[in-house]
């Protein structure tokens, strides 16, 4: 009886110590984790469902694909610094919400069309309307305690490369199955699931913020004018580099598969990555709350793209898978430790622009790599855009380490 009586005491207290800002993380992981699975559904056979909207030739796919990748993220950059300001006038619960129903929407409506053009239209809307990571990485930023900001947003990094791994892998096999309409079905329900979850459960006590001449800390005020242009020029180059390769990382692995269900398998590479990503994220978000956020970002930045230049010289799927690990291992902490920087240098009441702007340059660099990786590609061959993208990321890394300076210390 004695021992069952101390059970419960320390089942009592271990559930005493879960403060409410760590019910909000944990929801919006969840809730984060099943919007990624529906973004990321579609990602193995994108290309593939393009050529056959367009009837399109193997010249013509890499340059569609290109277009169709940088669409949405191009009007996310234009829409993100609204979304943003919004979000600290009215509230980041609203805008998660907005972001997963509308994004949820438009994949259902995706499923339906028969045109390349319509699909081309949807994802311009979808650009509009989306935007679940930077809305999420809001909340959760301003409800989390500054000592804690690495582990929190670590975990929700973590959703989003759990969601990277299982969403592709589900989402390829189920291609294989039913074709490349029902994952677009499959992605806009459970979107909508995610944005009905954050609706239920999720409890916000927003607060509009009076202006205040010395308390608003932005992004100028916190890192300098050369500082704050370092910082978002780092955030372009690292979604540019990653995006670089996105649309013909697909036709790379159709050529070295030789598969007809070459889907599934572009969507297991991914999930691994993602699957390594996921098991380093979190380890990485808490050492970077001891080791400091810019020593992260630069050691994480550089071995991605130390990892992304073999990519060129592998010549069959077995080579890949190692790589797709390695590389998701380095890669894991390089947004929790670029939030942290940005979370840990402004003050709480200008989080919703500070995130928007940085998604903003982030959301250009998706836009524009997909597009010049695929003008390189169609010059150059599936190979080169690899060896384009290691060399970008270590670029990035010096950048990190000469110029992002935050002017209260935070490293």
């Amino acid at each position: 009886m004695r021992q069952l009586a101390r059970l419960r005491a320390r089942a009592a207290s271990m559930h005493m110590r879960v403060e409410p800002w760590q019910r909000t993380l944990y929801t919006m992981w969840f809730a984060q984790l099943m919007s990624i699975v529906g973004f990321s559904f579609v990602m193995p056979f994108l290309p593939f469902f393009i050529r056959e909207l367009g009837n399109l030739n193997e010249t013509q796919v890499p340059l569609w694909s290109g277009l169709t990748y940088a669409l949405s993220p191009l009007m996310l950059c234009i829409f993100s610094p609204i979304w943003g300001s919004l979000a600290d006038r009215h509230g980041r619960k609203l805008m998660v919400e907005r972001a997963m129903f509308g994004a949820g929407a438009v994949m259902l409506i995706m499923a339906q069309v028969h045109s390349l053009y319509a699909f081309l239209a949807l994802r311009m809307l979808q650009g509009c309307l989306a935007g679940t990571v930077v809305a999420s990485t809001t909340l959760v930023c301003s409800i989390t305690p500054r000592q804690r900001l690495g582990y929190s947003l670590g975990m929700m990094q973590m959703a989003v490369v759990s969601g990277s791994f299982l969403g592709p892998w589900l989402g390829g096999l189920m291609a294989n199955e039913w074709g490349y309409r029902i994952p677009f079905l499959a992605a806009g329900m459970m979107l909508i699931a995610a944005g009905v979850g954050v609706l239920l459960f999720v409890q916000e006590n927003f607060t509009p913020p009076e202006y205040c001449e010395n308390g608003n800390h932005g992004m100028r005020q916190a890192f300098g004018g050369k500082g704050l242009l370092a910082l978002l020029s780092v955030f372009f180059f690292i979604s540019f580099s990653a995006s670089f390769v996105a649309p013909i990382f697909p036709l790379f692995v159709e050529k070295l598969a030789a598969d007809v269900r070459v889907a599934g398998i572009v969507g297991l590479l991914m999930g691994i990555t993602g699957l390594a990503a996921g098991v380093s994220t979190v380890v990485v978000g808490r050492l970077s709350d001891r080791l400091g956020h810019k020593r992260t970002l630069v050691a994480t930045t550089f071995f991605s793209g130390l990892l992304s230049l073999p990519h060129a010289l592998v010549h069959s799927v077995a080579q890949l898978f190692g790589l797709r690990i390695g590389l998701g291992l380095a890669a894991g902490g390089t947004s929790p430790s670029i939030n942290s920087i940005i979370g840990s240098s402004v003050s709480s009441d200008m989080y919703g622009r500070s995130y928007g702007i940085s998604q903003s340059a982030s959301s250009l660099g998706m836009a524009i790599g997909p597009l010049v990786g695929g003008l390189v590609t169609a010059a150059l061959g599936l190979r080169w855009p690899f060896v384009i993208m290691g060399a970008m990321l270590m670029i990035s890394s010096a950048m990190v380490a000469a110029f992002v300076r935050p002017a209260n210390g935070v490293e």
